[in-house]
């Protein structure tokens, strides 16, 4: 007899825009995509501080901090209770993160489809510059060998 381990009474959540995102994966898979993001850090409403930098580690460890210095964030989601998601009027995604009276809100600075593309066409120059390369450095050899067999 198989059993099957997807078999629930409840289906699984299913979050489109906003909402609130309780899941340590789910907020790690959601927060795992900005890279270049504003923050604003407040405490029982008032705001501490607020800039801009780039997400460089989104992890989930008990014995790390989440760090916000020097315009890099590593966020751990271990900080948080939970990440609310919200749209701006101009509806635009941004996060809120957390923890009792404390929230750290993230507003995306990039576009994610903007990015991949950017990174796409980097991608594809860098290994067009790298296979010029090699094949250049594979002529100059075989021009080598060449001249020693003469």
């Amino acid at each position: 007899m198989s059993h099957n381990s997807y078999s629930h009474s409840l289906p699984a959540p299913c979050i489109i825009d906003k909402g609130t995102v309780v899941n340590k994966d789910d907020m790690l898979r959601l927060l795992n995509s900005l890279s270049r993001v504003s923050y604003v850090h407040s405490l029982d409403h008032q705001v501490q501080s607020e800039g801009e930098g780039f997400v460089i580690e989104v992890f989930a460890d008990p014995t790390q901090a989440t760090l916000v210095a020097n315009h890099g964030l590593c966020l751990n989601v271990l900080s948080f209770d939970y990440l609310e998601l919200h749209q701006s009027p101009n509806r635009e995604a941004y996060y809120e993160l957390v923890q009792d009276n404390r929230v750290l809100r993230l507003v995306p600075l990039a576009n994610p489809l903007q990015e991949e593309a950017t990174h796409q066409n980097i991608d594809e120059a860098a290994l067009e510059a790298m296979l010029g390369e090699v094949l250049s450095a594979k002529w100059d050899v075989q021009i080598d060998d060449d001249d020693c067999a003469l």
